[in-house]
């Protein structure tokens, strides 16, 4: 591994440990030319999955993207970055775990917005806006009015 800060490329591992969601292992590794210590993960490979996009388009997988749309959503609201992190930890999850090879956007998009209607009716709302591409004020208010049906 690569040291970060002298680009040696001999280090040793010093301590390993799981991470808390249990998905990849936390590793401090120590540099064997400068003496400086750093950290790694390990995560496994996933075989390759394709999102297919509502115009066909294929692309990979990547859930960042989840991250980014759900950070924007729960801009300035009391979401946590452990929760977001923890939201897209499940999705991803989902997505590999009923994995054909690829997965439509569609079910992506469902999936993140299941979590959010769970954790902040705010967040749900601004992602269901972009997701479900409201066009006009009906179609926003029809989603309220559902929120608000499935709260009661």
């Amino acid at each position: 591994m690569k040291c970060q800060f002298c680009s040696c490329m001999d280090s040793k591992v010093i301590d390993s440990r799981p991470t808390d969601d249990g998905n990849s292992i936390r590793r401090r590794r120590e540099c064997i030319n400068c003496g400086r210590r750093f950290t790694t993960y390990e995560k496994v490979e996933l075989s390759p999955l394709f999102v297919v996009k509502r115009d066909g388009r294929r692309e990979g997988f990547d859930s960042q993207k989840i991250k980014a749309g759900i950070l924007h959503a729960c801009d300035k609201l009391p979401v946590s970055m452990q929760q977001i992190d923890e939201i897209v930890t499940r999705v991803e999850q989902k997505a590999y775990s009923g994995m054909d090879g690829e997965i439509p956007s569609e079910k992506i998009g469902d999936m993140v917005m299941a979590e959010l209607k769970d954790l902040n009716d705010v967040a749900y709302v601004r992602f269901a806006a972009v997701y479900r591409k409201f066009t006009d004020v009906g179609a926003f208010m029809n989603e309220l009015q559902k929120l608000v049906d499935e709260k009661m």
